[in-house]
């Protein structure tokens, strides 16, 4: 069969004949792929560097780790894989299939799951978000982000307060569900100073950050209580894209009512995981299906995975193989 094949660690998949997979297991399903979506999480992978890779032997592999195709008996599912997804064909853990609406698209269903952890999850299990809640999305514009808002919306949210550098995109959050916006572009203290204004107006229950470093430390200054008593805020870190480390000042920690974790693999419980699975997706599969929820995805067929690979995709679409 044909997939996309990392040879040698680091290097940049290729177009290649691969052995198909047997089913072995009794809990095992061959599934015939029809598309996945490349994430920087599968990139960080194939590359050796994403941490989940750290123990790992290298071997000749299959990237990707989520798509949707068809079971052998022709429903139409979506899948989670350890084993590679970029493929023609794959072997899957029945656990971990689902089904899709037969009405929304391969490439949705393909783009959409990622999006899901790293927003849902978040909110639902390290935030608690209920409906009612003021959530501050940092770094909204990528596609994550863009997801992330839709959820917030459909979980309650009573407020949405985005911020990011593109300006364009950042004005286009609105239509998404956004209610405020507040850019990166600003100087420091022109920042932390609107994140001020915001925050006294309507307290922010949650903040759940995709880039961390200097955004998240501007953030957590315009927080800082005074002694009085301080509005109980949870900050959840998803990404570190502008920074892996920021300096944290512990009179923050004391003089505010913040809670800072992180949503991310290896941090949900077993339990959180299987309800991922079980109730989470499917639920965001059926919002698609109605409308609800919107991304957008840039199509390119197996073949010419290796053109891809490198290259930049447009602001706010999801890279999407389809077989």
């Amino acid at each position: 069969m044909k997939a996309a094949v990392v040879f040698e660690k680091g290097s940049i998949p290729q177009y290649a004949d691969f052995p198909e997979p047997e089913a072995i297991q009794e809990n095992e399903v061959i599934i015939s792929v029809k598309a996945a979506s490349i994430k920087n999480l599968d990139k960080a992978r194939a590359s050796g560097k994403h941490y989940s890779t750290k123990n790992e032997i290298f071997q000749p592999t299959i990237i990707g780790s989520d798509g949707v195709g068809y079971l052998e008996d022709g429903t139409k599912v979506y899948f989670f894989s350890k084993k590679g997804s970029v493929a023609e064909k794959v072997i899957v853990d029945r656990q971990f299939v689902i089904p899709v609406p037969e009405n929304l698209d391969f490439s949705m269903a393909a783009a959409l799951p990622n999006a899901v952890m790293g927003s849902a999850m978040g909110l639902k299990f390290k935030a608690g978000i209920r409906s009612g809640d003021v959530v501050l999305i940092n770094g909204a514009t990528g596609i994550t982000g863009r997801i992330a808002v839709q959820i917030a919306r459909l979980y309650g949210a009573k407020k949405i307060i985005v911020t990011g550098r593109n300006e364009d995109s950042l004005k286009s959050l609105l239509d998404l569900g956004a209610d405020d916006r507040v850019s990166l572009q600003l100087s420091d203290d022109d920042f932390k100073q609107r994140i001020k204004e915001i925050h006294n107006e309507t307290p922010i229950d949650i903040v759940l950050d995709y880039i961390w470093g200097h955004s998240v430390e501007m953030i957590l200054s315009a927080f800082k209580g005074d002694g009085t008593f301080s509005h109980k805020t949870k900050l959840v870190s998803v990404g570190g894209m502008s920074g892996d480390i920021i300096q944290l000042s512990s009179q923050i920690l004391r003089g505010t009512d913040i809670q800072i974790s992180g949503s991310g693999l290896g941090s949900w419980t077993k339990e959180e995981s299987m309800l991922l699975f079980s109730e989470i997706i499917p639920e965001m599969f059926l919002a698609a299906a109605e409308g609800k929820i919107k991304i957008e995805t840039e199509d390119i067929d197996l073949k010419n995975i290796e053109k891809v690979w490198n290259a930049e995709m447009p602001a706010g679409k999801r890279l999407v193989i389809k077989i």
